[in-house]
């Protein structure tokens, strides 16, 4: 049984992609930290002459478009992916692609041949035996070569060749749930909600401070997102020419008498939707403008939370931001906090039961999972039982079954950015069914749709999982990326 916390789902970092830029990203920092013991009795990483990094599978066929090559520059170059100023990236990669040296590796002087043009190899024809998404690491020591291969398997996830998930940071919980049934009896045992058993299962790792203050972070970093993408215009980078939507959707929602209302922060600019009157069709467009915003900023390297993966970032916080805006009562931050809860912790049902992987499932496990997440938490936030957020949750999933990836050009913008905001419209319509039935009334179990995202996923071809090699990847035109 793996042991997964809320903050494995829910992850700060950068976009545009949690299984091609942030997996990467996390692979090499972990090589540099396992190859620097490996060569601590000779001097350590300063003494490495050249590095090379080989991609295979899905990481080679849409790593470009996914900026894979970008996150292996930054994470040689020392930078985290909470903290790197995003503004500053392409003169970071830039300026290592003209130097084609490393100066210093994991903070240790060094004098590294790396030549970003001919050192990342990307092999679109081959892929390593563990996983779609494969790299492989060289160091080049004197006369030597040191190699690691590494998988990521979504959502931000590493695991090392021949590794067994989760089994190097097992931590035994009190209240374990590797089905919806376990979650669902730990929490008839208790007499309490999800989000309860949750906070129980969070303290095995962090003090009530801690996880209180992580999921603050987590929901600015959310909250900032929307702000980001609802007050920046333009094209978004890769060769699509596609145009930004969330700021002028936002300022014509905000229009009244041709007077476009505006706020200077993001708490002050949920406020003034909040004491705006809309129609529901103008909710239904708030709703797809805040995810939208969010995946407009992961598609330009933005920072986003991965929910639980990059390219399903704007489900989840154009969910809670709509029970936010448009709840008859003030939400408060308990009940924000509450919410995350419960939807990282459906999302960890889906990565022990199915995959959370694009490149293993296609989208059905990225926004399919992520809209069930969001279901789930919203159907508690309505006062649902556990059943009926876990009901929310399997019609959430359901009704995303067999969804490929199909990324046009290999970037996260066409079909990504519209699919957040049908899995976010979807998660809201599944709550208020699952809270207006009767889950004993049920045919179908969450059980049984993790289960057959499972089976979907392995019988899906693999043209239809994030290789931009079949779907609307092949049938739309294009000009050739930037990139």
């Amino acid at each position: 049984m793996e042991s997964l916390s809320v903050f494995d789902m829910l992850k700060i970092g950068v976009g545009p992609s949690s299984s091609h830029t942030l997996g990467p990203w996390r692979a090499v920092q972990r090589w540099l930290t396992e190859l620097a013991d490996e060569l601590d009795a000779v001097g350590g990483l300063a003494t490495v002459g050249h590095v090379e990094v080989h991609l295979y599978g899905s990481l080679a066929l849409t790593g470009q478009g996914h900026a894979t090559d970008q996150a292996i520059a930054l994470a040689l170059l020392g930078h985290e992916p909470e903290t790197v100023p995003v503004a500053s990236i392409p003169g970071f990669v830039h300026d290592l692609a003209a130097a084609k040296k490393l100066s210093a590796l994991d903070g240790i002087a060094a004098d590294v041949d790396f030549d970003m043009a001919t050192d990342i190899v990307f092999h679109i024809d081959e892929r390593l035996p563990g996983h779609a998404n494969g790299l492989t690491c060289h160091a080049f020591v004197d006369e030597r070569v040191l190699s690691s291969s590494y998988y990521s398997v979504g959502g931000g996830f590493v695991v090392g060749e021949d590794e067994v998930p989760g089994a190097a940071g097992f931590v035994a919980l009190p209240h374990p749930s590797q089905t919806p049934d376990e979650l669902g009896a730990h929490c008839a045992e208790r007499s309490c909600s999800i989000a309860d058993v949750v906070w129980t299962n969070e303290q095995a790792w962090r003090s009530d401070d801690e996880i209180r203050e992580g999921l603050r972070a987590i929901w600015k970093v959310m909250l900032e997102g929307v702000y980001r993408g609802c007050h920046t215009d333009g094209i978004l980078p890769g060769g699509l020419d596609v145009r930004r939507r969330a700021a002028p959707l936002s300022r014509r929602l905000l229009t009244v008498d041709n007077v476009c209302a505006d706020a200077d922060t993001p708490n002050e600019w949920v406020d003034l939707i909040r004491h705006r009157d809309f129609r529901f069709a103008e909710v239904l467009q708030w709703v797809s403008t805040f995810a939208m915003a969010v995946n407009e900023e992961n598609a330009d390297l933005g920072r986003v939370v991965t929910a639980p993966t990059n390219g399903a970032a704007g489900v989840i916080p154009a969910v809670l931001l709509y029970h936010v805006c448009f709840s008859a009562e003030p939400v408060t931050e308990e009940q924000i906090i509450e919410f995350l809860l419960v939807a990282g912790e459906v999302g960890t049902l889906f990565k022990k039961g199915a995959t959370i992987s694009a490149a293993m499932g296609g989208c059905q496990a990225e926004v399919g999972v992520s809209s069930a997440m969001a279901a789930a938490a919203l159907a508690e936030a309505l006062g649902g039982t556990v059943a009926q957020s876990l009901m929310a949750a399997e019609i959430a999933m359901e009704h995303h079954l067999g969804m490929t990836c199909d990324p046009v050009g290999g970037l996260v913008q066409v079909p990504c950015i519209e699919r957040n905001t049908m899995g976010a419209v979807k998660a809201i319509n599944a709550a208020e069914l699952a809270v207006a039935s009767n889950p004993d009334d049920a045919r179908v179990s969450l059980t049984d749709v993790i289960r057959t995202l499972r089976e979907t996923a392995e019988d899906m071809s693999d043209r239809y999982k994030e290789t931009s090699q079949g779907g609307l990847a092949v049938n739309v035109s294009v000009r050739v990326p930037e990139c």
